[in-house]
């Protein structure tokens, strides 16, 4: 059963990379620091046994909150808790018990050790509870074979497994140490659509048997249509909209999500007029004053250009926009 309390909470949370040269070369050069907000001031909450979408462009920084989620890297600012329990690098919080959030990858090779057999990759997280080597192995097994896999299939290498199978085994070795909250970080992406079907599907059944909450990162709006319950819309590090994914998918308000959407392929839309933004993404390190969406925004007025809109909340959900706070968007068209 769902329920409706949040398990997990990102309240304003940034994080700042410092880009600089060394400080003799910018003393030499008379340079300044480089400062790239990849995450700028994000909230967000997750409920228990829900999945939350997070949906952006490539550089928008899904993958940094990402890693500030499981606490392979320390917030800036702000504060990320999940249980009631504060999340922190590595090393730190240890009352908030490691193995409860799990990280799954984009690429399931480069994060899984070539030099080792699958059945010592999963029981990696076994073996630092102090099972015995025989329960390893049994567990292992048996993680497989839950995942889809054969308890056989333990004995091989990364190499010998196809790209679907490989996320399988980094599936397997995430619930390993029986995790309750779970990132994938686009863990879709890098393989075909079959079998993108198959490891999506995959992952809804291990969530209605073991009761799984997910942080689903992607930058496929189809993807994120058919596996969350909630959406939000990240753009320069920004959470621009939020709303259950039934809404959001049947009326978009920001216009960066209308513009994504309209970015999908769609046959039942031939002849429709689409308006699509204009320019790209804007440089990181050079953000636009105002709100970062105006100079691609076709809606974009003087407010736009000075004003940053704040995430404002209502019965649809919350957006940041001016055109939608003053009622000046066009009805969306659907698709």
């Amino acid at each position: 059963m769902i329920e409706t309390r949040p398990i997990f909470r990102a309240e304003a949370v940034s994080k700042v990379f410092d880009l600089s040269p060394p400080l003799l070369l910018r003393l030499l050069t008379g340079g300044s620091r480089v400062l790239l907000p990849a995450v700028d001031g994000v909230s967000l909450s997750v409920n228990k046994g829900t999945t939350f979408g997070l949906v952006g462009e490539s550089g928008c920084g899904k993958s940094t909150l990402a890693r500030l989620a499981v606490g392979l890297m320390r917030p800036s600012d702000g504060r990320l808790t999940y249980a009631d329990h504060a999340v922190s690098a590595p090393g730190g919080g240890r009352g908030l018990g490691r193995g409860r959030l799990q990280m799954i990858f984009q690429d399931p090779f480069a994060s899984l050790n070539p030099r080792w057999r699958v059945r010592d990759i999963i029981a990696e997280p076994l073996r630092a509870r102090g099972l015995p080597r025989a329960e390893r192995r049994a567990r292992a097994g048996e993680l497989l074979e839950q995942v889809g896999l054969t308890a056989a299939d333990g004995g091989k290498f990364p190499h010998e497994f196809s790209g679907g199978q490989r996320q399988r085994i980094s599936i397997a070795r995430a619930l390993a140490s029986e995790p309750e909250f779970l990132v994938l970080d686009e863990p879709t992406s890098a393989l075909d659509v079959s079998v993108q079907a198959q490891i999506l599907n995959l992952m809804r059944d291990l969530q209605e048997r073991l009761g799984l909450t997910y942080l689903f990162i992607s930058h496929d709006l189809a993807v994120i249509s058919h596996v969350a319950d909630r959406v939000g819309v990240m753009y320069l590090g920004r959470i621009v909209e939020t709303a259950y994914a039934e809404i959001l998918f049947q009326e978009p308000r920001h216009p960066y999500t209308r513009l994504l959407m309209d970015a999908v392929p769609d046959l039942d839309r031939r002849g429709r007029d689409r308006r699509a933004g204009k320019g790209d993404v804007a440089n990181p390190l050079a953000r636009p004053t105002g709100c970062h969406f105006h100079p691609r925004c076709p809606y974009a007025n003087d407010r736009c250009r000075m004003e940053d809109p704040k995430l404002l909340q209502d019965d649809k959900g919350a957006v940041a926009c001016h055109a939608v706070e003053e009622g000046r968007l066009p009805k969306w068209e659907g698709r």
